[in-house]
């Protein structure tokens, strides 16, 4: 087989059908392919082991990874698409069987997310006239990025829109997007304090998962500058208590926020895929 060849095969199908993940797993005495969209797993298939591990070398070899390492985490990109590119991450099970997972981002133009309510979309624009947190909150894969990205594309005119991600997730040609690398000293803390320097118009802060980067979301909406993030809660209520929960203090969190929205994918009458956004004004 030409890995290769497969491989492209593989990515401009899973595009076709807007499969978000690709997972690749060791499975008895085989690997198993797994295709994931917002549906849930829409396909798979087997590979015998030695495909499996071509296909996965290939994978490192593009994406800038260690061939040789198969039992730590890695994580890599491939990036030489314009409508989309992939994060690749690997890591070794208790077996030490190594496991791959491909998630493909499309980019802001191709990812064409509905949503129910278009008026909570245009009250959430209103809402960036102020300074503060804009928080969506939701599970993985409910698109809470695309809709920050999305937001923040409709008030970019003659504004300066700084992102500070880790990794990148979207790409947009007119922000200017930084990426947290902790090994080179350029964690959130010091992208915040590079980025004020820029005097940006509007923060891009990706996921909040602890407590030091919600520290640096928060003090960046106290400096009075208006900040979209996102963060895995349950509902919309449960996002102070997580802010809290990480750490943060509860009058930091009340005196930063300007709204939450609470995020999830729905099926319409149609059988398309939406968002469904609830909305609390701070």
């Amino acid at each position: 087989m030409d890995i290769q060849l497969y491989f492209k095969k593989l990515i401009s199908t899973s595009c076709d059908k807007r499969i978000e993940d690709i997972y690749i797993l060791p499975e008895d005495n085989q690997y198993v392919l797994k295709a994931k969209s917002g549906y849930g797993i829409i396909f798979q298939e087997f590979l015998k082991i030695d495909t499996a591990l071509k296909l996965i070398n290939y994978c490192k070899y593009v994406s800038g990874m260690s061939i040789s390492e198969k039992r730590r985490p890695q994580v890599g990109s491939i990036g030489d698409h314009s409508d989309f590119f992939l994060r690749i991450s690997t890591v070794g099970n208790f077996k030490n069987e190594e496991t791959m997972v491909i998630r493909i981002i499309y980019a802001l133009d191709n990812n064409k997310i509905i949503y129910s309510n278009d008026a909570i979309l245009n009250q959430i624009v209103e809402n960036t006239n102020d300074s503060g947190l804009i928080i969506f909150a939701g599970k993985t894969g409910s698109g809470k990025t695309t809709s920050v990205y999305k937001i923040a594309d409709k008030i970019a005119k003659n504004k300066m829109i700084m992102s500070i991600e880790d990794p990148v997730e979207i790409r947009h040609k007119s922000f200017l997007q930084l990426q947290v690398n902790e090994v080179a000293g350029m964690g959130y803390d010091e992208l915040i304090k590079v980025g004020l320097r820029h005097r940006p118009d509007v923060f891009i802060i990706g996921e909040i998962r602890d407590y030091k980067t919600a520290n640096a979301a928060i003090r960046a909406a106290l400096s009075g500058h208006l900040v979209l993030t996102t963060i895995h809660a349950r509902n919309s209520d449960g996002v102070i208590d997580r802010l809290t929960q990480l750490g943060c203090e509860y009058s930091d969190v009340k005196s930063s926020l300007n709204t939450i929205i609470y995020q999830r994918m729905l099926l319409n009458d149609d059988g398309d895929l939406m968002a469904d956004l609830e909305i609390i004004n701070n």
